[in-house]
């Protein structure tokens, strides 16, 4: 069920219909939302909730042992964790690793030839796979007592404004707000119009539009020749999964803020990043977050010297791009990331050249470009693909600009698109505010610009909409 959809518009219509009368019990409101949160999962498949709830159930059950029997705690976390990365490896990873094994034999002259699995890979399983097991590697720290009550849990897990592509919200920053039972406020819902308002601007109007022509240039059966053409598609391409994405989380946070919750600020502005270790903390902070706190400090951080904090860092980043996706290209993209953030670490280049006149714009300039080079990987149909065309937008002798003309002539409003959302990053002076709670105190005038700006996009929504896609994290 998309948040573009209309069947989930209606969903939400009867969700918040029935709503308010769940104030009378923090139980009835967890129930309320387990269910309902449920209904939304299984209407993709309804064979996925089994697999939602087995995960869900063991977690739950490992906290409880854990709190019960603190001596065997490690054990209950290996299990736990176990569970949900053997969920992840036969669902998302198994015909990755059957196709490697099948390759690596025929490298070695062997004449095996393992099936593929073919297994439908369940929407958002990285997500509260990831969720889930936060939480019992909390309880195992004592950073967070286990809940008692399995609604409450599966209410936490399962909260569907943020449940298929995040933000990854930590069970010690829900479990509590889950506790309380209370009218929003007209801030609160102001703000959650203006994220939703805004979510499904950057998602139908912007990431639709650019979406057809970025999958046109990677799906010809030739590169084409032209190293402009490539640096305008990689620009498009970095927009449409920043607006697909952050137009999901945008989404999902208005809508938890309707419902009284906050999430957790997932996308801060990434390209207008000066260096990578500033990208990766306005870029998916949720789970960049999430690899720092149970991945990279859990290694040893950068805590036993340099060499070990950049091992842990490359070993980070690349069990990063591998949940990205079962693909050596992916695995590429989170190594690509992790050479930048070491030659960042060694050369302190962002530091230097920000110290210059102008240095600032140019370290954000040189970080952006970087980043669109580090995007191929991520969105190329294969390795070979990749690296041809990489090779084309370092290519600047010569070649036939015609490919680029046509793009700008034919695609308008989409060139159009990119430059504004360039330029909003650029200006930094426009991100959502985040004081919602003194909209009231605001001058009638400033609200009622606010308003008007929503209803340009509500119109831009309807009457600029590109062809309808799938969220990209969807396959995540």
């Amino acid at each position: 069920m998309q948040f573009t959809s209309i069947d989930f518009i209606l969903f939400f219509v009867l969700f918040m219909a029935v709503w308010p009368l769940t104030r009378r019990s923090v139980r009835l409101r967890w129930a309320y939302l387990t269910v309902a949160s449920l209904v939304f999962y299984g209407w993709w498949d309804w064979r996925f909730l089994f697999l939602i709830a087995a995960s869900g159930l063991v977690d739950f059950a490992a906290g409880l042992a854990m709190e019960a029997y603190p001596r065997r705690r490690t054990l209950w976390l290996v299990g736990s964790v176990l569970a949900n990365v053997a969920s992840l490896a036969v669902f998302k990873y198994l015909d990755f690793f059957i196709a490697n094994f099948n390759g690596l034999g025929a490298l070695l002259g062997a004449d095996w030839a393992l099936p593929a699995g073919e297994l439908i890979l369940p929407v958002g399983i990285s997500f509260y796979t990831f969720q889930s097991m936060s939480y019992t590697i909390d309880v195992y720290r004592g950073q967070l007592k286990p809940t008692r009550s399995v609604l409450q849990f599966f209410a936490y897990l399962a909260l569907f404004p943020q449940l298929v592509a995040g933000p990854i919200v930590r069970a010690s920053d829900l479990l509590p707000q889950l506790e309380r039972v209370r009218p929003t406020t007209e801030a609160e819902r102001f703000e959650g119009l203006r994220l939703v308002v805004y979510g499904f601007f950057k998602k139908m109007v912007v990431a639709d539009t650019l979406a057809p022509i970025v999958t046109g240039a990677f799906s010809g059966g030739t590169v084409a020749p032209d190293a402009a053409y490539w640096w305008l598609i990689m620009a498009m391409f970095a927009y449409q999964i920043y607006c697909d994405f952050s137009g999901y989380s945008d989404i999902a946070r208005g809508l938890g803020r309707w419902l009284g919750f906050d999430f957790p600020l997932n996308f801060d502005h990434p390209y207008i990043a000066a260096g990578f270790r500033d990208f990766w903390t306005r870029w998916h902070i949720s789970l960049s977050t999430w690899f720092r706190d149970y991945v990279y400090v859990p290694l040893g951080g950068s805590r036993s010297g340099a060499p070990m904090g950049h091992r842990n860092l490359w070993i980070t980043m690349l069990v990063s791009g591998l949940w990205h996706g079962a693909s050596w290209t992916f695995v590429l993209w989170g190594a690509i990331h992790a050479a930048l953030l070491s030659l960042e670490r060694l050369t302190a280049w962002p530091r230097r050249v920000g110290a210059l006149p102008g240095g600032r714009l140019a370290a954000v300039a040189l970080t952006f470009a970087a980043t669109l080079v580090a995007w191929v990987f991520f969105r190329a149909e294969s390795l070979a693909q990749a690296v041809a065309v990489v090779g084309r937008m370092f290519s600047f002798a010569g070649g036939d600009t015609e490919a680029v003309r046509a793009v700008i002539r034919e695609h308008r409003l989409a060139v159009y698109l990119v430059v504004a959302m360039m330029l909003r990053h650029l200006w930094f002076g426009l991100p959502l505010p985040r004081g919602a709670e003194n909209e009231t105190q605001r001058s009638a005038p400033v609200r009622l610009g606010q308003a008007v700006a929503l209803g340009a996009l509500v119109a831009a929504c309807v009457f600029m909409r590109g062809p309808g896609s799938a969220f990209i994290y969807f396959q995540f």
